[in-house]
């Protein structure tokens, strides 16, 4: 993802603790999937992930498509266009 999450998806304001038990998963399965470029918490001053809304919508997009079948470099790939037709979207409103 090229753009902050916090700008993208509402205000980060869940821990990792609190955003893993809200979906139903791991903080370490969140962990692998921020590792893999699937998610971009936002961080304190200090380092500590915060996940927004919009955060949390999207690994539900991401546990969907796993669910389905993909795997995590097919859910990856299908993330960044959906990403690239968003911003397409955005830029042919303007």
């Amino acid at each position: 993802m090229s753009e902050s999450t916090s700008t993208h998806y509402g205000k980060p304001v869940y821990t990792i603790s609190v955003a893993a038990e809200m979906l139903g998963i791991g903080a370490q399965t969140l962990r692998m999937y921020e590792s893999r470029g699937l998610i971009e918490p936002a961080r304190t001053s200090g380092g500590t992930r915060r996940y927004s809304d919009g955060d949390l919508e999207r690994v539900g997009r991401v546990m969907a498509l796993l669910n389905a079948g993909l795997n995590l470099a097919g859910t990856a790939m299908v993330l960044e266009l959906q990403d690239e037709n968003e911003r397409l979207k955005v830029q042919r409103r303007r």
